[in-house]
């Protein structure tokens, strides 16, 4: 039985019947219609995965542990795979991997009748509300009844888009059969930012620029990429990848913030240096005209007004103290973050069960006996990118195989047909 009608459960179900024929694989989902998460990422396009996926692309958990499943079915597997239930695949900016139709429907679509046709079943709204061991497997008691299973597999997922069934329920049911349960918080959520003119006047602005997450006052990790600032804070990736390390540190009591380097890369010093050689340059050219070479229009113009600073003094004019209060904004510029969207918004988990208790070559849990984990339910959460859905298949697929060769029925002769 594998509980749990996602990503991670469907590759799980296909890969063990491709495996073991013979094995009586059973899908169980809460939800009427599977698949919402499927259905609503990538902007309803499913980013499937990515060019290049390593463990260097997740947090949480053990990067070994990680490696080693990732290794078990790559991307270049994930991508044969696809294209043999009917999904090719494009490659987009920063090597994120699209189906070429652009629509998840035809991803989840594709899965739905690969289980079909690879024998497994599965049984929509069948909601499982625990389980337990039971002499030589399990015993789940569901919305449909009791149901025995020699093994299980927990593909519930984690707490992220509750709307889509993500109600963190398997966590207790991992927690009830021995397993360890690290605090969970959202990741790859949009982050909200106290009450601000900047962001208010930039609502709907897009730019590249870097984060640094400061976690005790030590720059705990640096990213690089597109924020988009919003009426409520910030999103875009960059913030969306920032907002696991924000809320983590929180959720461990330590003091965090966060900076904003518009431009990418650049020190304090090397600013000044080039605004320095801009003024003796263009000494009649207006601050806010140098400023808009570096950064968009509308963020030069609401960062000077931020500062107090007059738009149209010449370079020449400028008072040394305001420019070195606008060099320091630029490279180092403290976001306001108050809290995060939470798991209403949040594209992933973080947190989850140990990954020290599961065994990385069969996604079999090391504390109970025939049970495995897969997906999102494990303390791993990938980058935005393509990331998460690739742990989906490559935990299902060891999982998948795994129990193939523990559980699958030994061949019996057929009998020959009466004449």
């Amino acid at each position: 039985m594998i509980v749990g009608a996602g990503a991670a459960g469907l590759a799980t179900a296909i890969f063990a019947r491709r495996a073991a024929p013979r094995l009586s694989v059973t899908v169980l989902d809460g939800a009427r219609t599977i698949g919402a998460k499927i259905l609503v990422s990538g902007g309803s396009r499913c980013n499937v995965t990515n060019r290049v996926v390593t463990d260097r692309d997740f947090w949480g958990g053990r990067p070994a542990i990680v490696r080693r499943v990732l290794r078990g079915f790559p991307v270049d597997a994930t991508v044969a795979f696809f294209r043999e239930i009917g999904v090719a695949l494009h490659e987009e900016a920063d090597g994120k991997l699209f189906p070429d139709s652009n629509r998840s429907r035809d991803v989840l679509a594709a899965l739905v009748a690969e289980t079909g046709r690879r024998g497994a079943t599965i049984a929509p709204g069948c909601r499982v509300a625990s389980i337990a061991a039971d002499a030589g497997g399990f015993l789940l008691t569901t919305s449909r009844g009791t149901i025995r299973a020699r093994a299980v597999v927990l593909a519930t997922g984690g707490q992220s888009l509750p709307k889509t069934g993500s109600d963190g329920a398997g966590y207790a049911m991992a927690r009830a059969l021995g397993h360890t349960i690290v605090p969970t918080t959202p990741a790859l959520a949009p982050l909200v930012l106290e009450t601000d003119r900047l962001h208010r006047a930039l609502s709907g602005v897009s730019q590249d620029i870097q984060l640094a997450v400061w976690i005790d006052d030590r720059v705990g990790i640096r990213l690089s990429g597109s924020l988009l600032w919003t009426h409520f804070g910030v999103s875009g990736p960059v913030a969306l990848n920032a907002s696991r390390h924000w809320l983590r540190a929180r959720i461990d009591g330590r003091a965090v913030r966060v900076t904003v380097n518009f431009l990418p890369g650049s020190t304090l010093t090397e600013v000044d240096a080039e605004w320095t050689r801009r003024t003796a340059a263009h000494p009649r050219t207006t601050v806010l005209s140098l400023l808009a070479r570096d950064v968009p229009a509308s963020t030069a113009r609401a960062l000077l007004d931020r500062l107090a600073i007059a738009p149209e003094i010449t370079a020449a004019h400028f008072p040394r103290a305001d420019r070195r209060r606008l060099m320091q904004t630029l490279v180092e510029y403290p976001l306001p973050v108050v809290e995060s969207r939470g798991y209403t918004y949040a594209e992933a988990t973080a947190g989850g069960v140990a990954l020290t208790e599961i065994d990385p070559a069969s996604m079999a849990s090391r504390v109970c006996g025939g049970l495995y984990l897969v997906g999102e339910i494990l303390d791993v959460d990938g980058r935005i990118g393509g990331f998460n859905f690739q742990w989906a298949w490559s935990s299902g697929f060891v999982a998948g195989r795994a129990l193939a060769k523990a559980h699958a029925p030994s061949a019996s002769p057929v009998p020959a047909r009466p004449r």
